[in-house]
C-alpha cells in the first residue's frame, strides 16, 4: 500500500475529524455531507456534477459563451456570438457555469467571506489559460462604499485576492473605484437596463498604476456583461492596453 504524504495525512486526519465533530450539509443538493474542507460548501459529487471548463470548449473567443458545437482547435480563436462586440474587455473567461456547487459556492461567498480551496484552484487554472494568461494585474470589480458598509467584505475582492495569491500577479484593490450606487435588485433588467445602470458607473483614481498593464478584472458572476464592462471602458482610459475578464461562474 502506497503511504500518503505527511502533508496529506494530516489533511485526511483534519477533513475526518470536522466532518464527525461538525459535519455540514452540502450546500448544493442539500442531501449529502461534505467530507473535504478544499470542497465546501458543496460535496465531492456535486462538484462532479458541475459543468466546469476546462479550456477544449468551442466558446465565443471574446465573451465566453459556450457554442456548443465541437470545432478543432485551431479555428476557436475565430468564434464570436456577435452580441458581445461592443463590450470594452478583451476577453472573458468563468470556471464553470452557474449551477450545482459554483451556484452553492457563489451565493455563500454573498453571504460570508470564505472562498474554498476547490474554487481557488478553478480560476487560478482559468487564468493559467490563454488569453487571459496575459493579465498581470489583478482587479476587482468594486462595491460601492454604501454596499461595502452593508455587507463588510467585498466577494470580488475575496476572489481576486485567491487568484493573485495563487498565480504570483500583482493585486491592486484600491484604483478602480464604484462612484454611483447601483439600484439593488437587478435580476429582472433586461441587457439595455443592466447596461445603463452601470454605465460610467466606476473611475481609476490612480491611473499610474494601471497604465501600460494588461489587467483582469475578477468578479463573481457573468451575466450580461455590463458591469465588467463598464470597468473594462474605465481600466482602459486609464491606459490598460487589454483588460480581460475572470469570474467564477457564468449565468
Amino acid at each position: 500500500m502506497t503511504k500518503l504524504p505527511f502533508r496529506k495525512q494530516l489533511d485526511a486526519a483534519a477533513d475526518a475529524a470536522l466532518a464527525l465533530l461538525y459535519p455540514m450539509r452540502c450546500a448544493a443538493c442539500g442531501v449529502a455531507g461534505v467530507e473535504r474542507r478544499a470542497d465546501a460548501p458543496a460535496c465531492a459529487a456535486c462538484w462532479d456534477a458541475t459543468p466546469i471548463f476546462t479550456g477544449d470548449e468551442t466558446l465565443c473567443w471574446k465573451c465566453g459563451t459556450p457554442a456548443h458545437v465541437e470545432l478543432p482547435p485551431e479555428v476557436r480563436g475565430r468564434v464570436r456570438c456577435g452580441r458581445c462586440d461592443t463590450d470594452e474587455y478583451t476577453a472573458a473567461r468563468a470556471a464553470g457555469v452557474y449551477e450545482g456547487a459554483l451556484r452553492a459556492a457563489v451565493l455563500r461567498l454573498k453571504r460570508e467571506p470564505y472562498v474554498g480551496a476547490r474554487l481557488e484552484l478553478l480560476l487560478a487554472q482559468a487564468q493559467r489559460r490563454p488569453p487571459l494568461d496575459r493579465a498581470r494585474l489583478v482587479v476587482p470589480v468594486p462595491l460601492h462604499e454604501e454596499r461595502l458598509r452593508e455587507r463588510g467584505f467585498n466577494q470580488a475582492a475575496l476572489l481576486a485576492r485567491a487568484v493573485a495569491s495563487r498565480n504570483r500577479l500583482s493585486l491592486d484593490e484600491w484604483s478602480l473605484s464604484r462612484r454611483r450606487h447601483a439600484e439593488r435588485h437587478r435580476a429582472g433588467m433586461d441587457v439595455r437596463a443592466r447596461r445603463e445602470t452601470v454605465e460610467d458607473a466606476f473611475r481609476v483614481t490612480r491611473p499610474r498604476l494601471v497604465a501600460g498593464h494588461p489587467v483582469l478584472i475578477v468578479d463573481d458572476v457573468f451575466t450580461t456583461g455590463a458591469t465588467v464592462s463598464s470597468c473594462a471602458r474605465a481600466l482602459r482610459e486609464a491606459g490598460a492596453p487589454e483588460v480581460f475578464v475572470l469570474t467564477a461562474a457564468r449565468a
